[in-house]
């Protein structure tokens, strides 16, 4: 299965980025929420961005992948995905809003390709 593929790196940048929390949390003495400081609020708000969309993008690709849709456009919006997703960690990390934008704008057309492949890969004549 493709999927898992890109499920293993992305489990990676889930990893790396709880790190930088804890990172963050440690070096602030800060043992819930953020305390207010800003280095652990930005990396806390990069991990929970990616918690929010990876799940979700994942269910979407493995159940295309299990329709039938072609292994290349699997690859490809996996591809895509953890492109628009290093490149979101990296854009809040560091602060730069058009990158986050950007890789935001990618994130959605990653998602929303899945749903309608979804659709459109969904064995109609076995639902009835």
């Amino acid at each position: 299965m493709v999927t898992a593929l890109y499920a293993v790196v992305l489990a990676g940048l889930l990893l790396f980025l709880a790190i930088q929390v804890i990172f963050q949390r440690r070096k602030a003495k800060v043992k819930y929420s953020d305390g207010g400081v800003e280095a652990l609020a930005i990396a806390r708000s990069a991990h929970g961005n990616a918690v929010d969309y990876i799940p979700i993008v994942l269910i979407l690709m493995a159940l295309v992948e299990y329709n039938g849709a072609p292994l290349w456009f699997v690859h490809l919006i996996g591809g895509l995905f953890v492109i628009s997703r290093v490149m979101h960690a990296r854009a809040i990390l560091n602060e730069r809003l058009s990158y986050r934008v950007k890789s935001m704008k990618l994130t959605f057309t990653c998602l929303v390709t899945l749903m309608v492949a979804n659709v459109f890969f969904l064995p109609w004549g076995y639902l009835w």
